[in-house]
Order: C-alpha cells, then sequence, then structure tokens
C-alpha cells in the first residue's frame, strides 16, 4: 500500500453540537432496510433491472423480487409476482425476453423469463437462452457445464430404498444391519460438512468425475450440442469477437479431474514443506480451441491460475487476471491471441484488479477494491495507465454495461446510505441515482457518519481506520468508544452503510474500525503480511488505532469495549488476553483453541497455509497462538455469540473459552442461536439478526455507560 503520511485533521476537528436532524437507529428498523442488488443493463440502454430484497418480519424471511427501471430515471416498477422468490436478472441477448432466477410451485425449471416487447406479458418457463459468451453478432452461446449421466442404462440400485444417511459409503467396511433402523451419520471421507449445507452425505458409490466441457446452442431454434469430450474440464469459455474462437481455462497439463483431485488429496495428507509449497505453481492454463471443434492450442504457461478471460474487440489480442503466487498481487495480462510472451499491463498499480472487461473504444475496464472503497476504473492498455471513473467515499459494485457500452448501471453504498442503484455514462459522467427505496427511512433516522483517517504503524506501515460519531454528539462531552475487528483475517472494513456499526453508534458511543495489516484492498504484500504472525503486528495496528483516538477529549478512554467476529472474534479473545484496558467485550464466531477448532472445522486449510501446516507440523505456533493458554489473565466481561450450526467455527471453541472465564469468576454470557451458521450477522433469520443486534447494545450499554447516560461532561470525572 501507499505510505505517504494523511493529516488528521479529520479526526481531531471539532464538531457541531447537533447531530442531522433525525432520530436514532433502533434494532428493529433493521427490518425496514431495503437491499438493491444485481444490475442487469439492457442491450440498448434504456432499462436496468436488479434485484430488490426485503424482509418480511412477520414471516421472519427476506424476499427478493425482480424490479426494472429506465436507465435515465423514472418511477422503478416490479415486474416478477410478490408471492414467489425471483431474482438474478439478465437479458436475452435481443433484448425481447428479461430473464431471472426463480423457485415456483410446480416448476422444474430455474429459468423465467417476461416478455419485454410485448405489453402485459406474463413469465414464463424458458430454456432457450442459456448464460454463456456470445460473439459479436450473437448467432450463438458457448458454456461449460457437466454432462448429466444417463441413470436409466445403469443397473437395479441396491441402496435405493434406504434412507439417504443409511447408505454406506462405497468401500466402507461396515453397514446397517436393518437401514429403516439406522438415521446416523456413517462418515469415511474427510469432507463430511460444510457452513451452510451442514453434514454432506458421504458418497455411496464410487466417485464419479464428470469434467465440464464446451456446450454450444444457436439461437435459431435447435438443441443445445456438445462441442467435446475430455477427462479435464474445460471451464469459463470466452468467444471471440467474430464467432471462430473459443479461449478457456483448463488443468495446465490436461490432467483428468480425477487425476487432479487425487494430487490434491495426497498433498494434503503430507506435512508441510517449503520447497515443495512455497514454491510458484502452475496449476491452470488458457487454452484456445476453433468454435466448429478440434485440438485446442496452448496459449499461457506462466505460474499462477489465469482468470477473467476477455477478448480484445477486434479479437487480436487477449487479457486476462493472473497472480504467480498465491500471496502476491493480481495483475492484468494481455498476450497475442496467436500466442507470444504475456505483458503485465498493469504494471505497479498498488491495488488488485475484478470484474474485468474489454470495451468497444479499446480500453479495459474493471472494478476494484481501493482500501475501505471500492471503485470503477478504466486501463489503457498501451499507455498502461489507470484512471479512476467512478468512485469517491463509497462502495460501488456491479457494473453492467449496454452492448454499445454508452451506459452503465451499478449499486452504491456508503456510510449513511444504504444500497441504491445508479447509472452513468461509461466515463462516469451524468450520474443519476434511479432509485430511492430507503429514502423514507433515510429522512426518519439520523446515520452516524464516521470520519476517516490513516496512520503510520510498526515497520512505517499505513493504516487505513474510522471513527463513526455516536448519535446526538455534543461537544465538550466524552463519550465510550467500541472498537471492531473483522473477519477473515483476509476481509476489510469499508465506506458502506453497516447496520452493526450503526447500532453502537445510534445508542451514543464511538464506533472504531480499521483495516490492520493483513486486510484485503492494499495489494498481495499487505494482506499476507500477517502470515505466520498472527496477533504480532495485526494487534499492534490495531493497539495503536485505539491509543491515538484515547487521546482524543471527546472520548472517555477509561471506558471502552472491543469486539468482532471470526477472526475479529479470537482476536477479541486474544486482547482481553493481553490488556485490561477494555471495559467490556464482546465475540462473535470465536476460537479459542486452534488444536480443537482444526478438528472440528470445515476450513482446516486456513491455517495450514497461515500457519505453516497441521498442528503436529508446527505445534508450538498453534499452541502460542491459542487465546485459551492464557485465559487466566483475562477480566473482562465477555458478551459470546455463536451459531450451533456454525461449522467454520464450532461451539466448542466458545464452551471452552465460556467454562474457562465461568470458572475464574469473569463475568460471561454464552447466547447459541439455534437454525444458524457462520452467517447468522449476514444471512441468518430476521429474528435472531436483530435479537443479536439488541444483545450487542445491552452488554456494552451495561458496561460502558456511566450511569445510564450516553455521555459524561469532560469537565467531570468518568465512572
Amino acid at each position: 500500500m501507499i505510505c505517504r503520511k494523511v493529516v488528521f485533521a479529520a479526526a481531531f476537528a471539532p464538531l457541531g453540537t447537533l447531530m442531522a436532524q433525525g432520530r436514532a437507529f433502533t434494532p428493529a428498523d433493521w427490518y425496514r432496510i431495503t437491499t438493491v442488488g444485481n444490475p442487469a443493463m439492457s442491450p440498448d440502454g434504456k432499462q436496468v433491472a436488479f434485484t430488490v430484497t426485503t424482509v418480511r418480519e412477520s414471516e421472519n424471511k427476506r424476499h427478493s423480487e425482480v424490479w426494472v427501471v429506465n436507465a435515465s430515471g423514472g418511477t422503478p416498477r416490479r415486474f416478477t409476482s410478490p408471492g414467489v422468490e425471483s431474482s438474478n436478472p439478465r437479458w436475452s441477448p435481443d433484448g425481447k425476453y428479461l430473464l431471472f432466477s426463480s423457485t415456483r410451485p410446480g416448476s422444474r425449471a430455474r429459468t423465467w423469463g417476461v416478455r419485454m416487447d410485448e405489453p402485459g406479458g406474463e413469465a414464463e418457463e424458458v430454456d432457450a437462452y442459456p448464460a454463456g459468451s456470445m460473439p459479436a453478432d450473437k448467432r450463438f452461446v458457448v458454456w461449460s457445464d457437466t454432462v448429466t449421466p444417463d441413470t436409466t442404462q445403469k443397473g437395479a440400485d441396491r441402496f435405493a430404498a434406504m434412507p439417504v444417511m443409511a447408505r454406506p459409503p462405497f468401500g466402507a467396511i461396515t453397514q446397517p444391519l436393518d437401514p429403516k433402523r439406522f438415521d446416523g451419520r456413517h462418515i469415511t471421507d474427510m469432507r463430511f460438512k460444510a457452513n451452510g449445507p451442514g453434514y454432506i452425505p458421504s458418497p455411496r458409490e464410487r466417485r464419479v468425475y464428470r469434467p465440464a466441457q464446451l456446450w454450444m446452442r444457436a439461437f435459431d431454434g435447435s438443441e443445445k450440442r456438445l462441442l467435446d469430450s475430455t477427462a479435464y474440464s474445460r471451464r469459463s469459455p470466452v468467444v471471440s469477437p467474430d464467432g471462430k474462437w473459443i479461449a478457456f481455462v483448463a488443468d495446465a497439463s490436461l490432467r483428468p479431474d480425477s487425476v487432479v483431485e487425487a494430487e490434491r488429496d495426497s498433498i494434503a495428507k503430507l506435512p508441510y514443506d517449503a520447497k515443495r509449497d512455497e514454491q510458484p505453481r502452475n496449476d491452470v492454463d488458457i487454452f484456445v480451441v476453433a468454435a466448429t471443434g478440434g485440438s485446442p492450442r496452448r496459449l499461457t504457461s506462466a505460474n499462477g491460475s489465469e482468470r477473467d478471460i476477455v477478448w480484445s474487440p477486434d479479437g487480436a489480442r487477449i487479457a486476462y487476471l493472473s497472480a504467480p503466487t498465491r500471496v502476491a498481487s493480481t495483475r492484468i495480462y494481455s498476450i497475442d491471441a496467436n500466442g507470444g510472451a504475456p505483458e503485465n499491463i498493469l504494471g505497479a498499480w498498488p491495488y488488485e484488479p475484478d470484474n474485468m472487461d474489454w470495451l468497444p473504444d479499446g480500453t479495459i475496464a474493471f472494478s476494484a477494491s481501493i482500501g475501505g472503497r471500492s471503485a470503477w476504473l478504466r486501463l489503457d492498455p498501451g499507455m498502461k495507465q489507470v484512471r479512476e471513473a467512478i468512485g469517491g467515499r463509497r462502495q460501488a459494485r456491479g457494473f453492467s454495461f449496454d452492448e454499445a457500452a454508452r451506459r452503465v448501471a451499478y449499486v452504491s453504498t456508503s456510510m449513511t446510505q444504504p444500497t441504491e442503484l445508479f447509472a452513468a455514462n461509461i466515463d462516469g459522467s451524468g450520474e443519476v441515482k434511479l432509485t430511492g427505496f430507503n429514502d423514507a427511512l433515510n429522512k426518519e433516522i439520523a446515520w452516524s457518519d464516521a470520519e476517516r483517517f490513516t496512520y503510520k504503524s510498526v515497520g512505517g506501515l499505513e493504516i487505513e481506520a474510522w471513527l463513526m460519531k455516536p448519535f446526538g454528539y455534543e461537544a465538550g462531552k466524552k463519550y465510550p468508544m467500541v472498537l471492531y475487528i473483522h473477519g477473515g483475517p483476509h476481509s476489510a472494513y469499508g465506506e458502506n452503510w453497516f447496520d452493526e456499526f450503526q447500532n453502537l453508534a445510534s445508542a451514543g458511543m464511538w464506533v472504531l474500525f480499521t483495516n490492520p495489516r493483513g486486510s484485503s484492498g492494499y495489494g498481495g504484500a499487505f494482506t499476507y503480511a500477517t502470515r505466520g504472525r498472527w496477533f504480532a503486528e495485526d494487534y499492534q495496528d490495531l493497539m495503536k488505532g485505539v491509543d491515538i483516538v484515547a487521546r482524543r477529549p471527546d472520548v472517555d478512554s477509561t471506558r471502552m469495549g472491543v469486539t468482532g467476529g471470526s477472526y475479529g472474534g479470537v482476536m477479541t479473545a486474544w486482547v482481553t488476553a493481553k490488556t485490561n484496558r477494555f471495559k467490556a467485550a464482546q465475540t462473535d464466531r470465536m476460537i479459542s483453541n486452534w488444536w480443537s477448532w482444526y478438528g472440528s472445522s470445515d476450513a482446516q486449510g486456513l491455517t495450514e497455509f497461515e500457519f505453516f501446516g497441521k498442528p503436529w507440523d508446527n505445534p508450538a505456533m498453534y499452541d502460542s497462538l491459542s487465546p485459551i493458554r492464557y485465559i487466566r489473565r483475562v477480566r473482562t466481561p465477555t458478551l459470546m455469540v455463536q451459531s450451533e450450526e456454525d461449522f467454520r467455527t464450532p461451539m466448542t471453541d466458545a464452551e471452552q473459552w465460556f467454562i474457562g472465564l465461568k470458572k475464574q469468576g469473569t463475568p460471561v454470557e454464552l447466547v447459541r442461536y439455534p437454525r444458524s451458521t457462520h452467517d447468522l450477522s449476514r444471512t441468518g433469520e430476521p429474528w435472531l439478526l436483530v435479537d443479536r443486534l439488541g444483545r450487542l447494545r445491552q452488554w456494552f450499554d451495561h458496561w460502558l455507560k456511566a450511569d445510564g447516560r450516553a455521555a459524561t461532561s469532560s469537565s467531570g470525572s468518568a465512572r
């Protein structure tokens, strides 16, 4: 990241005595937030389709619909039934159909469509417009998918009558004496559970590898056809503008999928080896094949895994994203479509691109996280210059443009603005706000804003941070402060509306949130600076931010709290084991013991990479980084939130921390949420999600507020 000194004046600037007009946010207001997403610009650039998600509080569920609005502005219109779930809109190549995904009773179809060239059309099942890549004339579409096996040619399945859980895995030695009386789980595979899906049934047959092949369908009423049949997968196909060639990614050695999987399994069982595991690898390459079929030719052979292939408008070159190693920054490369040496056309630009497109004018458009904000940028391949087209202090996502690349639609959010739909000219000019679903709520509630600042931490590294103002702020008073720590560890906070921050700020508290080293959005070196060094410099980054804010005359440094989820949860536990400066803590989906976590999580690969091996390969690191080893030091009152069906950070670690604190008399409460996974705070049941927000406020209200008041006089004593 760029380590330039940024003046901290914003954070120390005098604040007005009055907040913007409006009342404070309450957890119950969460039910009224509308989320806008998945914008899709029509081919002619006249309309934008998008998904609108609301919360039906009485039903304890979210509801999604597809809406459409004119790209120049106007009143948005709902295009799908409010009685069914619909999402992910897209347009047919000719613009006649608005296509979307929907789950409708009695239907096997996943794709539905509404005629847009006829008035008052009803949604109908559509299978003639598969998603994929098309040439400039749109005469056909190509995509990658597996071949569905013909089960009618198989023999009778002797396990077909068994309950799913009773079917023995292939190769198992034991099997049910009476399948009708066995309702347990028979596990022989290592991957037997996952956060979200839950327990995954073990295969009852020998594992069958069905490679993803290339399919084509012409828009002339003909059926889809298979272009090839190989033992390896051909993925992410992209058709050249003239329709003659198809570029795709595949295993670098074109090995069968079964061989690749077997190699991965065998390597996963080996102890960590720096010479093997740290060397650059060439896992995936780009290949090109004629649209009529035939043998593919290799286009790239560099280390890394190529992705996001795009053709230049004239079909002469192919651009793609790749990073030579796992910890290196992703770059944009360009290569002659006939072969040759790839060229890094992004240079040393400090951030990492994503979602790339080659526009008709010859520039490459891409989105990127630039620290805590996100933007849409244009790259001149010849000059190797990057220009920001759509940005500012916000996060803009889901860019979609018309066929001529004159207009672009996107979703935008900022600290004080929940998601809404916007459109602009392709150069970023003429921005128009197309929706206002949250306008009424925005007028009613005084959302708290945050002051951005940066500071130098260990080694001179620049850290980005924000301090959100407490609701009802008055000059001359001190307010309690809560430090928020993000998860990942390679996630990041940023310039977007966030219910958790608003929740505590509206209760009269400062909210400090930072992106310490290890966060994404600042380049590969920054992101992986914590590898093998968790809770070292990243901990110091956090504490230096707290030190700076604690010196403010309007922050009550005697009443500070700390909270976080996942990595933020384990870091919160670590903080309370290292210091007693915080008067209250709250952990979400926490980890206390890396040994027990490794044996019960669905994500062992995280620490195998971050901690250089399995626990028995590097026991000292797993031991020394387990907060449970230092629990004797913890005196900070702690609220713990954990989900019953969280397989990423299972309950066992929270139970260990809870029992440890309870045994030594540290105030602690453990709230266990049923029917909830690692994603409770993001996509969990609405009633439970809002209950969690309420408990966070109650906990920090109790421990941080003096006599139940939001603030104390700066001239008085803080109690």
